[in-house]
């Protein structure tokens, strides 16, 4: 199998699809292998935030994803309510579903949610596209990067690696891979974590949790959503059969990733006693299983981030960078947010296009963002705990969450639309993901992102970002608009505004949007003719 490719991707799940489709957008020879023959049919995820629904749309998916939406809802029942939220665009998308999610088994009331608040009212465009499980949304990005001519190479598990400076030599059971750079997207197990010597402090864990669809005797001995008990914690439902437990105490050992076989042999398979012996102890009850739906999994609290996001020409995304229980359902997403970081950096710095420093922002910028979401599900496990200490505080908790600002601070937090990184500028967008900008063509400014790329949506009355940005011709597309506000907008191609400014065309606003394109998308390319 030896062969030369610009950048191997190690792990077939969502970040590892996610990168590879965001390489090929860049003009890289990219490849992907992973150890299973046959996709992970698994539960894992069963929702996306805003973040990744908007990354989807950008490149033209969300179409796709809407549709899993509605065959996920009418298999489950819509379980928040409806509303129009007024925005513009006439036909699309004018009624969806709103996801508050939950904090520590605490479900947020849709009803308290301030809808009008600035941030949650700035993305909703992809509403129709938020609750796709992580089996679909796999399963959408597959045919997304076989579209696009990316072979994923099943089977192949990787067994050593060598970064020769020029390059990483990776053994697998099919042979040498010889490729520019490595990036592992192999879970929290991850082989090319351990193989490039990366460390992965954190907080061990305390307690083992289950994730199924099961066949139950009779399920009306249980409470239908989350219950607390001095063992643990469980949630029945929404759709019938679909079952949650979660018990303090030692984990097992399959439940802690440093105490895994070296080889990575897989987690033996959760069975229908084992969820039954874990159900009865925390419900208290004699239910019944009396089969399973479907692959079941189980997890722990176990929460870890890598010392270092990269290691020479060897990086880490996704559950390989950083672990931590599924509460809140950040890790798809963090994860999916790594992969569209990274992707576009490590794509120009294979063109030859990227400026200094550029691939080390990758860790700077995700590295805050990932511990915040360690910490975030840290503090819903203390809240969780059957002690009477953590249910008194759960019962403060529950007080805050009841009230209008307590629930919309925690929807916000959940859904991501406050993620930011600390860029230079001072306009309120700079920093964040760009919200749904509507053109007066009808159109969105993420319309206009399905290749890849900056965009730069240009309002001033005679062009005048368009014109400097024509130096960039092939890296940046400019989307000029009728005059408004913002003036103009820089989107880096990870969906994070860049520059923006309400000023259409001083002589400051002109030279900050210049160094901006510099600082980003790298020196002008020559012109057709110049010579080198």
């Amino acid at each position: 199998m030896e062969q030369a490719v610009d950048v191997t991707v190690v792990g077939a799940g969502p970040v590892g699809l996610v990168l590879a489709a965001e390489l090929a957008l860049s003009g890289v020879a990219v490849q992907v292998l992973e150890r299973r023959a046959e996709p992970d049919e698994g539960m894992k995820a069963g929702a996306i935030n805003v973040p990744t629904a908007e990354a989807l749309d950008r490149r033209g998916l969300l179409p796709a994803a809407e549709k899993v939406q509605r065959e996920v809802l009418e298999r489950v029942g819509s379980f928040a309510p409806k509303a129009d939220d007024g925005r513009p665009g006439g036909d699309r998308r004018a009624q969806e579903p709103r996801f508050t999610g939950h904090f520590a088994g605490m479900v947020l009331d849709a009803d308290l949610v301030d809808w009008a608040d600035a941030d949650l009212a700035a993305h909703t465009a992809g509403a129709g596209a938020r609750m796709v499980p992580q089996r679909e949304l796999e399963a959408l990005l597959a045919g997304h990067v076989a579209r696009l001519g990316v072979p994923v190479r099943r089977g192949v598990e990787v067994t050593a690696l060598e970064d020769t400076g020029d390059g990483v030599l990776v053994g697998t059971t099919a042979g040498t891979v010889r490729t520019g750079w490595l990036v592992g997207c192999d879970g929290g197990h991850s082989t090319v974590r351990r193989l490039a010597g990366i460390d992965f402090p954190g907080t061990d864990p305390e307690l083992t949790g289950h994730l199924a669809v099961a066949d139950l005797d009779d399920p009306s001995v249980l409470v239908n959503g989350w219950a607390w008990s001095p063992e643990g914690a469980y949630r029945y439902g929404p759709q019938p059969g679909r079952v949650v437990t979660v018990e303090f105490g030692a984990p097992t050992h399959h439940s802690d990733p440093r105490l895994r076989p070296r080889g990575g042999t897989p987690q033996p398979p959760v069975t229908a006693e084992e969820l039954q012996t874990s159900l009865r102890r925390v419900s208290g009850t004699d239910i019944t299983v009396t089969g399973l739906r479907g692959a079941a999994t189980r997890w722990s609290d176990n929460a870890r981030q890598a010392a270092n996001y990269r290691s020479g020409r060897v990086l880490l995304a996704g559950d390989a960078a950083h672990v931590h229980s599924p509460f809140g359902g950040q890790g798809l997403n963090l994860g999916v947010g790594d992969a569209m970081n990274v992707g576009w950096k490590l794509g120009a710095v294979v063109a030859g296009w990227a400026p200094e420093g550029l691939l080390d922002t990758y860790d700077a910028e995700r590295r805050p963002i990932g511990a915040w979401v360690l910490d975030w599900t840290r503090a819903q496990i203390g809240v969780m705990r059957g002690d009477a200490k953590s249910a008194a505080l759960r019962e403060v908790v529950a007080d805050l969450l009841s009230t209008r600002d307590g629930t919309t601070y925690a929807v916000k937090k959940i859904s991501g639309v406050t993620q930011h990184i600390d860029l230079p500028g001072d306009h309120p967008l700079t920093g964040r993901f760009v919200p749904d900008l509507w053109l007066k063509d009808g159109s969105r400014l993420a319309d206009h992102g399905h290749d890849g790329g900056f965009l730069l949506l240009d309002r001033t009355p005679d062009g005048t970002f368009t014109r400097l940005a024509t130096a960039w011709t092939g890296r940046v597309h400019s989307v000029p608009d009728a005059p408004a506000t913002p003036a103009g907008v820089l989107v880096r191609p990870d969906g994070v505004v860049a520059w923006a400014s309400d000023v259409p065309d001083t002589t400051a606003t002109v030279t900050t949007l210049e160094a901006a394109l510099r600082r980003w998308a790298g020196p002008p390319p020559p012109s057709p003719g110049t010579s080198h």
